[in-house]
């Protein structure tokens, strides 16, 4: 028994490598190590939290938070180029500077949002419940 294999076109080229690739001729494609290499720094920066945290490595909360988040940003960064694809060539930067405008965006609304709620306590707080406060 040999088993036949029709090779069909895809796209409507005739010949099945065509047309279709020009296309998306722009957008960078990865290859197996590249999504392993990403793969393997994505698993590593997850388990170097986890330790750290399992292991009570740093004496302060403080200093715990602050490594995991410079982690997760290098594990964001990983995300982005290895299976996101964006670098500075794709679509001719226009990818990378939307990205940009977002993280712009979303900084200006979690720092106004952080900064109205540190306040609203004392600015909405009614003149009687002040001078409750500081009785006996």
């Amino acid at each position: 028994m040999s088993a036949h294999i029709e090779a069909t076109p895809s796209h409507g080229s005739n010949d099945g490598h065509g047309e279709h690739h020009e296309a998306d001729a722009g957008a960078p494609h990865s290859t197996f190590n590249g999504y392993m290499t990403g793969f393997v720094l994505a698993v590593i920066l997850t388990a170097i939290p986890f330790a750290i945290v399992m292991g009570k490595v740093f004496d302060k909360s403080s200093t715990t938070a602050f490594v995991i988040l410079a982690l997760a940003v290098v594990q964001i960064v990983v995300h982005m180029i290895y299976f996101l694809h964006m670098s500075t060539k794709t679509e001719g930067g226009w990818s990378l500077l939307a990205l940009v405008f977002t993280l712009v965006l979303v900084v200006i609304t979690l720092s106004g949002s952080i900064w109205v709620m540190y306040h609203l306590n004392y600015n909405m707080m009614p003149p009687s419940m002040q001078e409750m406060k500081n009785m006996p």
